[in-house]
């Protein structure tokens, strides 16, 4: 049986294949589509959405500690956040095999810098595999788990955005079931006191010298001779794109097993051509460690360190072949993202663009877009959890300096379990001039609409607790918790007077259901523009509304778009604006 699978796809269905029974996760672009289509064997494996990546990681490991074949998945940068237990797992081993899954993002399509996390592997000291299409995506993340268990190591298995996004053909298997041994107490390998770690650290150096040496003769690397001129070393996604630019007779060795590199495989491939290649996505990873060894080739100063690469762009930076430019006539008009109409976040960041002397920190998410014009309402946006913990820093520098700025601080309803918490902690210990802000539209939007703590469901369709946002606000301290309708504008601005009149810690909740979620409130009607009311004072453009636009000097709605939020209705000071039946 074939199917057309994205990388995703097929990585879903090979740990299917493999056997595991445990995966855990915290959404994020390109990597969240994993356990969306894993979740179709929960009768064999159980999935869930975590708090965040360090927790993901962390459940997923104490699966692995009792026996079972586990997975973790999460983008590039949410390994920073779980990098604390991963680090430590590499000195402990695996019992069942452990593999976390690392999504990069060249090019930032969605993301907020362009780390290369194939340095993790080499930091931590853990074996690390790279598939280049979805054919493979399955059937190493199969090999992934027979290579924990045999050299008891984590696995990072690395992926980029174009690889978990396209599709090409994939041949399905059967499960092969693992059984998961009786449990036994090990204290000396469960438990990394110094002492033990320090016994560990020369066991962790060994493994990685056998790893090499496994590497050298393996079928994850394999070697594609065509010809003597021309060698290429690749891995990855990029050995798509090298297959395509370089010569017929070109040969290849691609690497599977990237991280320990197999030296001794390398220097053979070199020494059979005249001219040898390093390609690979961001970092020179591969080319540095190849030349450290000796090896001539060239890589990044022909190719660049930064971006997403493609055939076309090897053409042209290897063999100067200029790409074939065809003009059109019609020009795309720039749109930049904004807030969905009828997004319930509007209301609160329009309120705030209103007020001259506030600092509004942002955080990663929707809300985001709360930076864009018009309502050009955050100051920052640095990482997740960074929207109340900026905020504190900032709040005691205008202390200092006698500023006078009063300094909200934002994140949404996932972010807030993500990593929100703590930064209600900080503001309250350390007595933080901050009014925190939680966006709870009730679901992890920007993701794809994926569950989350305070949502009522879990990852697989089951009806969950639901944690109270203020229910840990009021316990952190916080006197005066502002819950409100952020689409009713009144209501919006009477919630920031009334924390920033408090004199006792206060917070503000704004609620209301993404319009996506299916199961939302559907619209009642749709705003409509009376044209002879209109005096083309623009103010409805203010909100930042997609679905409102300009001709002849009045302003329109377009009804495909308007969900009925009313936000342009309240801020119209003609009333030229009206609901109607849709």
């Amino acid at each position: 049986m074939k199917e057309l699978l994205s990388g995703n796809e097929a990585l879903a269905r090979g740990l299917y294949e493999a056997g595991v029974t445990f995966a855990s996760a915290y959404p994020g672009t390109p990597s969240t589509e994993v356990l969306e289509n894993l979740v179709q064997y929960k009768d064999d494996v159980y999935s869930e959405w975590a708090p965040n990546e360090k927790v993901a990681t962390e459940v997923a490991y104490g699966a692995s500690m009792a026996g079972a074949r586990s997975f973790c998945t999460m983008k590039m940068v949410g390994l920073n956040v779980a990098a604390d237990p991963l680090f430590t797992a590499a000195y402990q081993g695996v019992n069942g095999g452990f593999v976390l899954m690392s999504a990069d993002d060249p090019s930032m399509h969605s993301s907020q810098n362009e780390q290369d996390n194939r340095h993790y592997a080499r930091h931590a000291k853990i074996a690390m595999i790279e598939p280049s299409d979805s054919q493979e995506c399955k059937d190493f993340i199969v090999k992934a788990y027979e290579l924990s268990e045999k050299f008891d190591t984590p696995v990072l298995f690395r992926m980029t955005t174009r690889l978990d996004h396209s599709k090409s053909l994939v041949e399905f298997g059967e499960r092969t079931e693992h059984k998961i041994p009786e449990y036994e107490k090990n204290p000396r390998k469960n438990i990394c006191t110094p002492a033990n770690a320090y016994l560990n650290h020369p066991i962790v150096v060994q493994r990685l010298e056998n790893l090499a040496e496994y590497g050298n003769d393996c079928d994850l690397n394999s070697v594609e001779m065509n010809g003597t001129k021309i060698g290429v070393v690749t891995a990855g996604i990029s050995y798509q794109y090298a297959k395509e630019a370089f010569p017929e007779d070109t040969s290849f060795l691609k690497l599977g097993l990237t991280y320990p590199l197999p030296m001794k495989l390398i220097k053979d491939f070199a020494s059979k051509v005249d001219e040898l290649y390093i390609i690979e996505e961001l970092d020179g990873f591969m080319e540095d460690q190849i030349k450290a060894a000796g090896i001539e080739c060239k890589g990044k100063e022909l190719t660049g360190e930064m971006y997403e690469l493609n055939a076309q762009l090897l053409e042209e930076r290897i063999f100067g072949k200029a790409p074939e430019i065809k003009e059109v006539a019609a020009k795309a008009v720039a749109r930049p993202p904004a807030l969905c109409p009828g997004c319930p976040h509007r209301g609160f960041f329009y309120t705030m663009s209103k007020g001259k002397d506030f600092v509004c920190t942002g955080d990663i998410g929707c809300y985001t877009l709360g930076s864009a014009q018009p309502l050009n309402a955050l100051d920052s946006c640095l990482c997740m959890g960074g929207g109340f913990t900026v905020a504190m820093g900032m709040s005691k520098v205008f202390e200092q300096t006698g500023a006078d700025k009063k300094v909200f601080g934002v994140v949404g309803d996932s972010t807030f379990f993500h990593s929100g918490m703590t930064g209600l902690a900080e503001i309250i210990y350390n007595k933080g001039k901050v009014i925190p802000v939680v966006l709870d539209n009730g679901i992890t939007g920007m993701t794809g609409q994926q569950e989350n703590p305070g949502s009522g469901y879990t990852l697989e369709e089951d009806v969950a607790n639901v944690i109270s946002i203020e229910g840990v606000m009021k316990a952190c301290g916080f006197v005066n918790i502002f819950t409100v309708d952020p689409q009713d504008l009144t209501a919006m601005q009477e919630a920031v007077d009334g924390a920033l009149a408090s004199e006792e810690p206060a917070a503000i909740v704004t609620r209301r259901e993404c319009r996506l979620l299916k199961r939302a409130e559907k619209p009642d009607g749709i705003c409509k523009v009376d044209s002879d009311k209109c005096i083309g004072c623009k103010m409805c453009v203010k909100v930042g509304c997609p679905a409102i636009s300009f001709k002849d000097g009045k302003s329109i709605i377009d009804h495909t778009q308007c969900v009925g939020c009313t936000v342009c209705m309240q801020v119209c000071p003609v009333e030229a604006i009206e609901k109607e039946a849709k």
